[in-house]
């Protein structure tokens, strides 16, 4: 089984299962051909490091202060297959921002303002140097970008 060193769970991965990873730990870092940000924080500085980068970003993005998004606990390290979202532009475009070969903190969680009938989630993205919110009904349908902020 491949192996992470920030505790993704390599086996639930199905962008690398189909892709012949073979995790962080064995590519020294690069599972998908790009170093990973995570990978190379926890070899410089350890995981008390991440942890501490983690907790930064957690408190990043609860500083936010978006009206219906609830306090944010946890981050996730995911591929950027998985949340890299078209968002459509105001001359009729859709723009992707992230890569879908690096690997990012994320989280979802759903609005607080939901009706049960409607569902809207909010998708959180990290990187090293920007946090990305984004609104979506089911299955990232209408998605809506409600910041990209440099860090």
């Amino acid at each position: 089984m491949n192996k992470s060193i920030c505790g993704a769970n390599c086996a639930d991965c199905g962008f690398g299962k189909n892709n012949n990873c073979k995790g962080c730990a064995e590519s020294k870092g690069c599972p998908f051909g790009k170093e990973c940000f995570i990978y190379k924080y926890i070899k410089l500085g350890g995981i008390e490091k991440y942890n501490e980068l983690k907790q930064t970003l957690i408190d990043e993005f609860n500083g936010l202060n978006i009206s219906g998004m609830p306090k944010i606990e946890d981050l996730y390290p995911i591929n950027g297959s998985y949340v890299n979202i078209a968002y459509p532009t105001p001359s009729g475009y859709e723009v992707k921002l992230l890569d879908d070969k690096e690997i990012y903190l994320c989280n979802q969680v759903e609005c607080e303002f939901n009706d049960g009938e409607l569902i809207k989630c909010f998708g959180l993205v990290a990187g090293i140097d920007f946090l990305i919110v984004a609104e979506y009904g089911e299955n990232c349908a209408d998605p809506e970008l409600v910041i990209y902020k440099k860090r």
